[in-house]
């Protein structure tokens, strides 16, 4: 049953949107692309800005990141000609999107990270 109590197809979708669709959601429930959309959120940062805002992040995870973001379109790379060139990352408009499905996501894990966090401490007893 969906959330408007109407009954979900059973097979709605086929083998190959099925792929398709855990394609996308494997790429955007990534640990490190929710901490970069998330540092992205409040406007555009430099690489060095984005490795310091998202905790734990090696450079090599980093940059295979933010290519695989710009080539699905929800982050934008603009290089400035300075010396040495600057280079900015940017939500695009699909990524502010990304960014909205992902804010309740967020919410509700704040809430509810204590109580699953004794949950795991009573499983292991």
């Amino acid at each position: 049953m969906s959330e408007t109590n109407n009954p979900v197809p059973e097979n709605a979708l086929s083998a190959t949107e099925c792929k398709g669709l855990a394609q996308v959601l494997a790429s955007v429930g990534d640990k490190w692309t929710i901490m970069v959309v998330g540092a992205l959120s409040r406007g555009s940062l430099r690489y060095n800005e984005i490795q310091r805002r998202v905790s734990g992040i090696s450079q090599r995870m980093l940059t295979l990141t933010l290519k695989r973001l710009e080539a699905d379109g929800i982050v934008t790379r603009t290089v400035f000609p300075s010396v040495p060139p600057r280079v900015d990352y940017e939500l695009t408009q699909l990524g502010q999107t990304l960014r909205g499905a992902l804010v309740p996501l967020h919410v509700w894990a704040s809430k509810n990270k204590e109580t699953i966090a004794r949950n795991r401490m009573d499983a292991a007893k």
